[in-house]
């Protein structure tokens, strides 16, 4: 799974093996972090090598996933909110960027929303997601 996972982020960016290996050689993790290869990375793509903690780690930074998604573990289109508003990644709403006072605001909300959920709906639940407008109107 690792393997098709990483040939396929990688070529949906249109990127090199060398490319790829110069941009993980900017992200050096520490003092054990060895310099990458292109042919160091396309044996991990052919399943030929097993990469690292510290590699996998580099490669899940670099293409904006988690490190569950590379290894098979998760698929790509789930995120987790909460590690999401408590991670250090920088936070916008409708282009504007969210302050950490305003991410830790917006998280308790969340969570104060799902846990109070089972007390809003009482003996019908809901049978269809309500829509959410989003347009605006121009007054």
């Amino acid at each position: 799974m690792f393997s098709e996972r990483l040939r396929a982020l990688r070529r949906g960016q249109h990127i090199t093996l060398e490319q790829l290996a110069t941009a993980l050689n900017k992200k050096a993790l520490g003092e054990d972090d060895h310099p990458n290869t292109a042919s160091q990375i396309g044996n991990w793509e052919r399943g030929i090598r097993t990469p690292s903690f510290l590699e996998v780690r580099k490669l899940a930074e670099y293409f904006d996933v988690t490190m569950d998604y590379l290894t098979g573990k998760a698929e790509r289109d789930e995120y987790d909110l909460g590690r999401l508003f408590l991670s250090g990644k920088q936070l916008s709403f409708n282009r504007e960027l969210l302050s950490g006072r305003d991410r830790y605001e917006i998280y308790q909300l969340i969570d104060g929303y799902l846990h109070g959920k089972e007390n809003r709906f009482t003996d019908q639940e809901p049978n269809q997601q309500e829509e959410l407008d989003l347009h605006l109107d121009d007054h």
